[in-house]
């Protein structure tokens, strides 16, 4: 992996972080596009990139995390079940999850009918929660295990909390930004995590590559969280489940064999 792969694959994981679509499955399929071998580096690279995209959060909303409390403690609570099973099961996603072609295209697959479906019979109620300072602790929890659910790649980790978080009656608003806030402290803690178990082993080269991709992942990042902000306002998730489903097909008849 060089300098141009990060840079292609930072601009891939900027892009794709909060969209319904799969971060991990596109960085994935990226790299198979690219020939890039996955190797424990490229899977850590994977990985520590992803909290590049997410400090584009904090940039945009530091606010919620310094001033506003009641938020920060839902964020918290949410991110409870998966801080829970990602350390438990952390070898088993990294040593035969996240790279699993099989799970990441049948996901996209699957994902994409379950948005379209979604998206076709969910209405909005009128009570929805709009304030994220006032859903309540038991709703937070358990949309921290829709998100969960993403530790199967090609599920999307904002697909399952907005989905979840529409499901239990907020806004369509309030769950994506709440999303937005609840990556942080996930993605810090893979990160930690990922450094920690594997990165005595890196070489100069590849913390360099790395910190490209990082830096690369947060300024495209920074313009996407401002993309989908915009187009929540008019518009809903078929498109995106559409694109899942075309994407999935074209790599399950294997055009990039």
């Amino acid at each position: 992996m060089d300098i141009l792969h990060s840079i292609i694959i930072g601009i891939v994981e900027g892009i794709t972080e909060f969209l319904p679509i799969s971060s991990t499955a596109h960085m994935v399929l990226a790299a198979k596009v690219l020939n890039i071998a996955q190797s424990d580096f490229v899977k850590s690279f994977e990985i520590i990139i992803q909290f590049g995209a997410i400090l584009s959060v904090l940039v945009l909303y530091w606010r919620r995390f310094l001033v506003d409390s009641e938020s920060l403690k839902r964020v918290l609570a949410a991110f409870i079940p998966t801080a829970i099973l990602g350390f438990a099961l952390y070898k088993f996603i990294k040593g035969y999850l996240i790279s699993n072609e099989t799970i990441i295209v049948w996901s996209l697959l699957l994902g994409g009918i379950i948005l379209i479906i979604f998206e076709l019979f969910h209405k909005e109620s009128d009570t929805a929660v709009e304030d994220i300072s006032k859903i309540p602790y038991s709703k937070c929890i358990t949309i921290g295990l829709f998100q969960s659910l993403a530790m199967f790649p090609g599920v999307s980790r904002s697909a399952a909390t907005i989905i979840g978080g529409l499901t239990l009656g907020l806004k369509r608003k309030t769950i994506v930004e709440f999303s937005f806030l609840l990556a942080v402290p996930t993605m810090l803690a893979a990160s930690v995590l990922d450094i920690l178990k594997t990165g005595s082993s890196f070489t100069v080269n590849q913390v360099g590559v790395l910190a490209v991709g990082f830096v690369v992942s947060f300024v495209v990042a920074l313009l996407s969280i401002k993309f989908l902000l915009r187009y929540i306002e008019k518009h809903s998730f078929i498109p995106f489940g559409v694109y899942r489903i075309i994407i999935a097909l074209i790599f399950m008849f294997g055009l990039f064999r």
